[in-house]
């Protein structure tokens, strides 16, 4: 078959080690208008029932976050994980009809690691409904208010965390309930109503809709599991510039730092209108500096070395949870924490996807940019947003900021006698490959004279285009190709994936006989707009004076 469909891959549980299939499976009403009174230019723009939505909303990934630093923590909790496994919930990783293919491993073997990081707004039970403060929407379905990726890097040197406005507008792919076997059209609709279109999975393949990153596993957490956590690890220290007093949240304290937890940590992680320009952007630069003062916390305390503090940690941590088949253990957790933990801090940087008024609803919903395909485009590629090389000692990464240069010595073969194989890589979840575009590159191949281009009948799903090869006395050889054909250097890697040369068309380039060239900017510098914060870095949050909440 040349250029036809791909088969399914099977996708391996994290880390660098053991390598375990995870599961997927095939593939409600929403509740309308999402929450009005949180767009992103601080209008109270929904009905009612969106103002009382708004009063709800938290940001459960913290609790997920700090699960994963728990159970990385050492030996003392090992004892405890029959127990634990008995707190975990699990569900199918991805209920889309279409999956992207996993990440190409580097020479070293070692593949990136993409973690969904989710918070669920179910008011399944008394607590939740308690802490949500509305009875109305008692098990309805629930929605994913909060989403983030997490990505860690192949060598394990660096993370960049991608956080997403859950009021951005976006295609969600048709999704299938593994537990009714109901179908879900697709949509075009706000992303935190992807979740009610059958459960977390669904919520997996809009990401991989909107991205083009395949996601590896998912973790979810509800609004009792937020206070529970922030209650667990003792609290964890935020800094306002100004008085803050939100009366919609709650939340009121003094100018500089304190340790908040309980529900006065889920009053900061709500507050909307008193942080920055009132915006639900400003609410996420909030939680970001929420999270990387909770992951310096959790590295220095003294509970993690206290047998009996850790299994409290561990308890909230994994009842807490709802996690993907394939981290359905807390060995898995386990083994998937000691890959984080290898990340230093100061190489952990929170970003928000670069967005733009909805022009269906510009005071209610976002797009994302071109600037969010940049920040897409550099997490598919590997590239640390924090613009630093891997980690010393670390092993080789598959990072397209610093591509390996031949010594002098090394040039490249005569064009005749470069074998190149061509493969269709660009198929979407949502459009079809292009027909026949192999055949077309490798033609283009031949006529620049690298008369041994060959199509390969194998396809992939890839969003960028890259050329790969298996040893160093074939790098000369790959770069000239991708000087051929206007191929960026980035794109060209070592792969122990591949036998000989191989150049995989992306989407990225569906038409043309050059590469389309990036207009004006350098893909290995993560864009302004992506509101980059260091996790290694005391920061302080804006105060929404002028809109008068200080006092």
């Amino acid at each position: 078959m040349r250029d036809g469909t791909a088969a399914e891959p099977v996708r391996p549980l994290a880390g660098d080690t053991t390598q375990v299939p995870a599961q997927r499976s095939g593939g409600g009403h929403r509740r309308d208008g999402g929450d009005g009174g949180n767009t992103p230019g601080g209008g109270d723009g929904g009905d009612g029932g969106a103002r009382r939505r708004r009063r709800r909303r938290a940001l459960k990934w913290v609790a997920v976050g700090t699960a994963l630093i728990v159970l990385s923590s050492g030996g003392a909790a090992y004892a405890y994980y029959r127990h634990l496994n008995g707190n975990l919930k699990k569900a199918d990783l991805d209920l889309g009809a279409k999956h992207l293919a996993p990440a190409v491993p580097n020479a070293a073997g070692q593949t990136p690691l993409n973690i969904l990081l989710l918070g669920s707004d179910s008011r399944n039970t008394s607590e939740d409904v308690k802490l949500g403060g509305a009875t109305y929407d008692i098990g309805g379905p629930p929605h994913a208010d909060v989403e983030m990726l997490l990505h860690v890097s192949a060598d394990r040197s660096n993370m960049t965390v991608i956080s997403v406005p859950r009021d951005t507008r976006v295609d969600i792919p048709e999704c299938t309930d593994p537990a009714t076997g109901k179908k879900y059209a697709p949509s075009n609709d706000i992303i935190t109503d992807s979740l009610s279109h059958g459960g977390p999975g669904c919520t997996v393949a809009t990401w991989e809709e909107l991205t083009g990153i395949p996601i590896d596993h998912f973790m979810m957490v509800d609004f009792a599991g937020v206070v529970k956590m922030a209650d667990a690890v003792g609290g964890v220290p935020v800094c306002v510039d100004n008085n803050i007093y939100d009366k919609d949240s709650g939340l009121r304290l003094t100018k500089g730092t304190h340790v908040i937890q309980g529900q006065q940590a889920l009053q900061w992680l709500r507050t909307r209108h008193g942080f920055e320009d009132g915006s639900d952007i400003g609410r996420t630069h909030a939680q970001h500096m929420y999270m990387s003062a909770m992951v310096r916390q959790l590295k220095s305390s003294a509970k993690l070395t206290d047998p009996g503090e850790l299994m409290n940690l561990a308890e909230s941590a994994t009842k807490a949870l709802t996690v993907d088949q394939g981290l359905g253990t807390v060995k898995k957790l386990y083994d998937l924490a000691g890959q984080l933990q290898k990340v230093p801090t100061d190489r952990i940087t929170m970003t928000t996807m670069p967005w733009a008024p909805d022009p269906q609803a510009p005071d209610a919903h976002v797009v994302p940019t071109s600037d969010a395909e940049k920040l897409f485009a550099m997490v598919r590629g590997d590239i640390p947003a924090d613009g630093k090389g891997g980690a010393p000692g670390a092993k080789p990464s598959t990072s397209a900021s610093a591509p390996a240069s031949p010594s002098p010595s090394d040039t490249a073969a005569p064009k005749d006698r470069i074998a190149v194989d061509v493969r269709n890589g660009t198929g979407t979840i949502s459009l079809a490959p292009v027909p026949g575009r192999a055949g077309s590159v490798t033609d283009r191949l031949a006529a620049l004279g690298f008369t041994r281009a060959a199509t390969d009948d194998t396809l992939q799903s890839q969003a960028d285009t890259t050329i790969t090869y298996p040893s160093n006395d074939l790098q000369a050889d790959a770069q000239a190709v991708a000087k051929a054909l206007g191929i960026p250097a980035s794109a060209v890697r070592k792969s122990t994936a591949v036998s000989g040369i191989t150049l995989v068309v992306g989407s990225d380039w569906r038409t043309g006989e050059s590469y389309p060239k990036a207009a004006g900017s350098d893909p290995t510098k993560l864009p302004d707009t992506a509101a980059a914060l260091n996790a290694g870095t005391d920061a302080c949050m804006k105060v929404n004076v002028s809109g008068g909440y200080s006092w």
